[in-house]
């Protein structure tokens, strides 16, 4: 499974979101200046965010986007998905027998099949709180070190 520039924009775009205060609604331009990505291909991702409920907008002065969940219920698979970054490792896992010029499964199946499972499963336990959660333990060893932080 290949992560594309969609998926991993998408990923830390999301991220962005959740570290900010839920009723203050944050622009594509502030996300994609802090996060170095383009506003235009930022706009074709939250589409497919919106689409799939994970992100909501907010017209008018001062509007934005905001998360449409609490971080604990998006998982980094919801985001991948909403994405587009469904892909299999292999033809037989991306659940198409039509991919696989064989008639039977081969000796290797149960293998990729498994894999693709376990980082399925992997990616659909580790949520947005989660992902919260240890950056901001990581902020934390930093500030207690004494590492300073600009605002």
């Amino acid at each position: 499974m290949r992560i594309t520039s969609k998926g991993r924009y998408g990923l830390r775009a999301v991220i962005n979101l959740a570290r900010t205060n839920h009723s203050r609604p944050v622009s594509i331009g502030s996300i994609a200046t802090q996060e170095n990505v383009s506003s235009e291909f930022l706009e074709q991702i939250f589409f497919k965010l919106k689409k799939a409920g994970l992100i909501r907008s907010i017209r008018g002065p001062g509007g934005g986007f905001v998360l449409n969940r609490t971080p604990a219920e998006i998982s980094v698979q919801d985001i991948l998905e909403a994405v587009g970054e469904t892909r299999g490792l292999t033809p037989c896992t991306l659940r198409r027998k039509t991919l696989c010029d064989r008639p039977e499964p081969c000796s290797a199946h149960e293998i990729w099949t498994g894999l693709q499972k376990t980082m399925e499963d992997y990616l659909t336990n580790v949520t947005l709180k989660d992902i919260l959660a240890k950056n901001g333990k990581h902020v934390f060893a930093k500030l207690e070190a004494g590492q300073d932080f600009s605002i």
